[in-house]
């Protein structure tokens, strides 16, 4: 049987470790599918360089377009990132008739509309395990495994980064900036880590999520994000007397016709499955109608975890080659012309529980002056820790556990608040995901 033809654009770290997927385990793969997968090109601007895999000289090339113009080539692999020129080669791959792989989050959850309508224009497939969970076989369980449910609520942590940066805070009591700069020194943070702690790349995946479980277009731009850089180390202090863990997570829930979408720090019970996901790991919790509530768990970055999702989607491509087949499953789950623009709520109109912390200053009539402005704005609280006493005129911290309300009450709340005469500082605000205090009324 003739070989699957495939070409690699991008010989970094991912790239590298398709290729040893690709050499190591050849006969196992080769078992599966049938035939043989032959990787004819390796496109990147280094072909220099030793990545400590074993290649023949004559598949490098430092011209993507020879990957691209090669009529043999069958699948083209795209693992450089960013939005250009990555965007132009998948299209330009899409237009030729290839099928493609790619890692690339950013690029689909900026992009991803133009490229998956090229995609069923032209009759190509277009796979993306990698780019949500690293390992961890998300995108093809909500295409094909969970695909006679309704997808009723989807939480996850899936960004590792912010995940041990938090999960470090926790453990050793250590504030933001002195763990980021040990993530950056063994590996876990960029450089520049805005995309990772500030939210974005959780809500690149989010978008992503969201079309495959809910049957809409790519609708990144109205996600609300927000990072955990805000984060203090008296914040997770309180979370534990609470009962509580702090994680950045994505979340989205179905409301009738429209839909909840948010990246945010969250405080969630310390007993529940994603409270004890710890350093670089990444897991989701999806519920679905049918089947009820279900776990994923597992690396969500990495040379090998993000190439095994990779090679696992030139597998399914090649499978369909094979057997003359293309988009048996649309790339979206949903035919093209089947996907929605469900309405995805603003910020302001989420309703969930919340934790104020304030500085207050220690004197008679702070709590009623407080709690009559909570009141106002239809706030009920439903604990109160205050901690300490009034040291050269600093205020003491006092925590505000509240009932369900709704984000734009509580934003004014706080507002207020701020500009009351027995407070010190900024209020700081974190969500409360807890089934256990929702109330069912609202």
């Amino acid at each position: 049987m003739a070989p699957i033809v495939v070409g690699l654009i991008g010989f970094g770290t991912v790239g590298t470790g398709v290729v040893k997927i690709l050499q190591e385990n050849r006969q196992t793969l080769r078992s599966r599918i049938g035939a043989e997968l032959m990787l004819k090109w390796i496109a990147d601007l280094d072909v220099e360089r030793d990545r400590g895999v074993e290649v023949d000289p004559s598949v490098l090339t430092t011209d993507a377009e020879r990957v691209l113009e090669d009529p043999e080539v069958q699948i083209v692999v795209e693992l450089i990132g960013g939005e250009r020129p990555a965007k132009d080669y998948i299209l330009k791959a899409i237009r030729a008739g290839k099928h493609v792989v790619t890692a690339n989050k950013a690029l689909l959850a900026t992009h991803g509309n133009e490229i998956f309508k090229a995609a069923s224009d032209h009759g190509v497939e277009i796979c993306f395990e990698a780019s949500v969970g690293g390992g961890i076989p998300i995108i093809r369980a909500l295409k094909e495994g969970l695909a006679a449910n309704r997808i009723l609520a989807l939480t996850g942590i899936v960004n590792g980064t912010s995940n041990y940066i938090l999960t470090e805070m926790t453990e050793k009591g250590e504030d933001f900036q002195a763990v980021l700069r040990r993530a950056q020194r063994e590996g876990y943070a960029e450089a520049d880590p805005t995309l990772d702690v500030e939210g974005i790349d959780a809500a690149h995946k989010l978008s992503i999520l969201l079309s495959l479980a809910y049957g809409v277009r790519i609708r990144y731009s109205e996600i609300y994000v927000e990072g955990i850089s805000s984060i203090e180390p008296l914040d997770i202090a309180f979370a534990r007397e609470l009962g509580y863990k702090i994680k950045l997570l994505a979340i989205s829930k179905q409301r009738g016709s429209e839909l909840e979408a948010r990246v945010h720090p969250v405080m969630i019970p310390e007993d529940s499955p994603l409270a004890n996901v710890n350093g670089v790991f990444n897991a989701l919790h999806i519920e679905g109608d049918a089947v009820g509530e279900t776990l994923f768990y597992g690396m969500g970055a990495g040379m090998m975890p993000t190439a095994s999702a990779v090679v696992g989607d030139i597998l399914e491509l090649s499978r369909n080659l094979l057997r003359g087949v293309a988009q048996r499953v649309p790339p979206l789950a949903r035919p093209w012309e089947e996907l929605s623009d469900l309405r995805i709520m603003p910020m302001e109109e989420i309703v969930t529980n919340y934790y104020l912390r304030l500085m207050a200053v220690d004197r008679p009539g702070v709590l009623s002056a407080i709690s009559g402005v909570l009141g106002r704005n239809d706030i009920s609280i439903f604990s109160v820790v205050q901690k300490g006493r009034n040291r050269l005129g600093e205020g003491v911290p006092v925590v505000l556990m509240t009932h369900e309300a709704q984000e734009a009450a509580v934003q004014r709340a706080i507002q207020e608040i701020d500009e009351l005469s027995v407070t010190v500082g900024k209020t700081q605000l974190i969500r409360v995901e807890d089934p256990r205090i929702k109330d069912e009324n609202l």
